[in-house]
């Protein structure tokens, strides 16, 4: 299917590029409209990795896929204005508070993750140059007969 195509142009490539000329020319109305797009569009893109397992055996689905993103970006229709005026908006404002605590618990367990991990992987690193340096100085002892300096000092 070529679908995935027309997604990333018109989905994707032409939103990003009206949003670099809102941002460029700081023209408020048409950021405003953007970044409800995008918004809406991040959902957009959740729910369709889902009906992408579900429901791509749907007759049209592609179809349907490639009209409902240009509705949602037509100046005509204003879909995602639309969507985000009468469901996004009142949705996040009302779970607003519940979200951002989300956030901040998930960015503290990501660091004491980050931290355990970075913890675990120094022990390797030490465990793995003790061994290297063990092997080295037991090779040295093998090959050449000299005393291992892991067990000397020297």
């Amino acid at each position: 299917e070529g679908s995935w195509a027309y997604l990333l142009l018109f989905g994707t490539l032409y939103p990003a590029y009206y949003s670099y000329k809102a941002v460029k020319t700081k023209n408020v109305k048409e950021y405003v409209r953007w970044m409800m797009y995008w918004i809406v569009f991040a959902l957009y893109t959740v729910v369709e990795t889902i009906t992408d397992l579900t429901l791509a055996w749907f007759p049209l689905y592609y179809e349907l896929k490639i009209a409902f993103v240009i509705w949602l970006l037509s100046p005509y229709t204003r879909g995602a204005s639309l969507i985000y005026r009468k469901c996004l908006h009142p949705l996040l404002s009302s779970r607003e508070r519940e979200i951002d605590d989300y956030i901040v618990q998930a960015k503290e367990r990501s660091y004491e993750t980050m931290v355990n991990f970075g913890r675990q992987g120094l022990s390797i690193a030490a465990t793995a140059a003790v061994t290297a340096a063990v092997k080295a100085s037991v090779l040295r002892y093998v090959l050449f007969g000299t005393s291992p300096s892991v067990f000397t000092n020297k």
